[in-house]
């Protein structure tokens, strides 16, 4: 079992940076694969981004790709999401996810343990 919190988000203007933090509790925290979702009001949950166990492999999703890096600390147990050069449509939930074992995957059904979320408001 593992526990997940995230933080950091909130209301920033268009053009400006935030970084999620999800600090993970309960097991091994090398032995997950740590990813970053969101979902918007009406929409559906949205992959933005993955970590492999190491840190050494991340994938972004193409919305986010060149602004948005995921990011881990092992010592610390937490996995990061740096957001720079936001834009309103990056507005939604930020959801922390992980699941065991190696392999990294993209959709929410292949994340076993999720975060609360947190919520980011990007304004014009």
């Amino acid at each position: 079992q593992v526990q997940l919190v995230e933080s950091g988000g909130g209301l920033v203007q268009a053009g400006g940076s935030l970084r999620l933090s999800c600090v993970a509790s309960g097991r091994t925290f090398t032995g997950y694969v740590m990813a970053w979702f969101r979902q918007a009001p009406g929409e559906e949950r949205e992959f933005v981004g993955t970590i492999g166990q190491s840190g050494g492999r991340q994938i972004q999703a193409d919305s986010v790709k060149g602004r948005f890096t995921v990011s881990r600390d092992n010592a610390k147990n937490t996995v990061y999401l740096q957001m720079n050069s936001l834009k309103p449509e990056d507005t939604a939930v930020y959801y922390c996810a992980a699941r065991s074992g190696p392999l990294i995957f993209t959709t929410p059904r292949d994340y076993v343990y999720w975060g609360q979320g947190t919520q980011v408001t990007v304004s014009l």
